[in-house]
């Protein structure tokens, strides 16, 4: 290329926050900056649906866009802007995530589709209310269960539910600030109702309950398939001991705490993910991550980890050590002309 490559940064915002958009004062500052000192000219497309027109004749006068935008932002959810993403992925500009890359990685139907590789676990899914009062019960036999919304952020969706006594079930929702409750199965029906309506995901995703939960939850951060990086959260979300989450600690690439884990993904776990999903390895998010609880192992046997979630749609904050492999990733796929989606 001639010209410098143009990239937009694209994360949601008001109209406010589009008109005084400015690299120095993103939380993307250091991207922006090591995008410069690369010779890509990058720039701020802060999304919101009431000003999508304006957003994708943005978008179609840039090279890639690399987007950082939740499932639900604000109340709505980004229909509008995969759509939007699509059509500009089309017209030839790379976009990562892609859409589809986020349908196939970044929803909880993931743990479903690999519960048979490493890292997988006791995972069922549940199509109706109907289902979920016919199948639960008897799973809440053998222990608890973590019942998902297909795709959400922040605990959103995320229910841990255990059989309590007197026929009830204590009940208790992953999102912050939220309170544990006692209920009986026909209101959980009622309150996950929502859940199975199709905007909703149309399903839930149904996961054994892991007790080392209690020592906390890693985060892996990969570049397309290389590992880039790591976040240790001591107190998550569903903590037993009912505390609010706690500060992720960020890692770079050679944490000795995250080794073990890293050789496990490199050494075979992501081809068999991408394969398991249908990616081509130049399909795969430039960035996205994966939460490993610690599973329980046989006295003796290696230690195991449980594929919790993977996140696509909006990975930050990230490990300052991600940045450089975002940045020289991205220009080995502009190099190549590595601009169509999956299909």
């Amino acid at each position: 290329m001639n010209a410098a490559p143009k990239v937009a940064l694209l994360y949601p915002g008001d109209r406010a926050a589009r008109d005084r958009a400015a690299p120095a004062e993103s939380r993307f500052a250091a991207l922006f900056e090591a995008l410069a000192q690369a010779g890509i000219a990058a720039e701020p497309a802060v999304w919101h649906d009431d000003f999508a027109h304006e957003v994708e004749a943005q978008l179609r006068r840039v090279q890639a866009v690399l987007v950082w935008c939740n499932p639900i932002e604000g109340g709505r959810r980004r229909d509008r802007l995969d759509a939007l993403l699509g059509e500009v992925a089309r017209a030839g500009v790379l976009v990562s995530a892609h859409p589809e890359a986020v349908r196939r990685l970044g929803t909880k139907d993931v743990l479903y589709e690999t519960r048979d590789l490493p890292f997988g676990s006791d995972v069922q899914r549940i199509d109706s209310p109907a289902q979920l009062a016919a199948d639960l019960p008897t799973r809440l036999q053998h222990g608890p269960r973590v019942l998902k919304q297909n795709r959400g952020h922040s605990g959103i969706g995320v229910w841990r539910v255990e059989q309590g006594s007197n026929g009830l079930l204590d009940v208790r929702h992953a999102q912050r600030g939220s309170a544990p409750q006692r209920m009986d199965l026909t209101t959980l029906q009622q309150t996950l109702a929502p859940f199975f309506e199709p905007a909703a995901g149309g399903h839930l995703i149904d996961q054994a309950w892991q007790p080392r939960l209690r020592e906390g939850m890693l985060r892996a951060y990969l570049v397309e398939d290389r590992v880039a990086g790591f976040g240790h959260q001591v107190i998550n979300a569903l903590h037993p001991d009912e505390a609010q989450p706690g500060p992720r600690l960020y890692h770079d690439v050679d944490w000795p705490g995250g080794q073990d884990l890293k050789v496990q993904l490199t050494s075979g776990w992501v081809t068999l993910l991408r394969e398991r999903v249908g990616l081509a390895r130049d399909h795969l998010p430039l960035l996205w991550d994966c939460d490993f609880m610690f599973g329980e192992s046989a006295s003796g046997a290696a230690h195991r980890w449980v594929l919790c979630e993977i996140n696509v749609s909006s990975v930050s904050p990230f490990p300052p050590s991600a940045t450089a492999p975002i940045v020289a990733a991205l220009r080995a796929r502009l190099a190549a002309g590595a601009t169509k989606g999956p299909t």
